[in-house]
């Protein structure tokens, strides 16, 4: 199990891992630096939460102040190094984050797990959408991935090899599911689709239901 972070939004990981060639940042040069390496399709970064997170790592030693700019009339800008703790924190975070596998929340799952609310025919046609959906992401990843590598060297493109990997296997996993309710293979398709056209609870939904401390009056 990974371990529980003082702090834990990843915002405060990309941080860390953009003052660690040792330049000293102001919050707004750092967020014009993320933002050009695209890390909020990365990491799901919130931009509102970019100052208390900046705190946070001050708060616990991991980044500290080093001075201050100001730019015309703009406010003065406080200017931020990491420090030896952060770097600690940031190689063990990273440590962690490769080494052990986690949950991840999915929207999609939890789509999934009360799909039988919708009839058969009304899902086919939703998971037909989100397949073609999906294929037109992967063929434009996999364009903007080939673009990039006459460019940048592989290191630095293989977040997006990956997503782009979950993507293809995303689309194949749905495209098989697919197949399984068109043709009526997938087990418990028939009364699926009974439950809908007559709205009569199969049998064995009763005794699901029951064994689980639930009912179906």
């Amino acid at each position: 199990m990974a371990k529980r972070r003082k702090v834990s939004n990843l915002l405060g990981l990309a941080l860390l891992a953009l003052l660690v060639p040792g330049r000293p940042m102001h919050p707004y040069e750092m967020v014009v630096v993320l933002r050009k390496t695209g890390k909020e399709h990365d990491m799901g970064i919130k931009w509102g939460s970019l100052y208390t997170v900046v705190q946070n790592l001050e708060k616990h030693g991991f980044i500290e102040a080093t001075g201050s700019d100001r730019d015309g009339r703009r406010p003065e800008r406080t200017i931020y190094a990491i420090t030896d703790a952060g770097r600690v924190e940031l190689k063990d975070w990273l440590r962690d984050l490769v080494a052990v596998p986690e949950p991840e929340q999915s929207r999609f799952v939890a789509a999934l797990s009360v799909l039988g609310v919708l009839s058969p025919d009304e899902a086919i046609a939703l998971l037909d959408q989100r397949l073609r959906a999906l294929d037109e992401d992967i063929a434009a990843q996999g364009a903007m991935l080939e673009r990039a590598a006459k460019d940048v060297a592989r290191i630095f493109l293989i977040e997006g090899e990956y997503a782009l990997a979950m993507r293809r296997a995303e689309a194949e996993w749905v495209r098989g599911l697919l197949a399984e309710l068109v043709d009526g293979t997938l087990p418990g398709v028939a009364e699926w689709r009974h439950y809908h056209e007559t709205g009569g609870v199969p049998p064995q939904w009763t005794e699901m239901l029951a064994e689980g401390g639930l009912s179906t009056d």
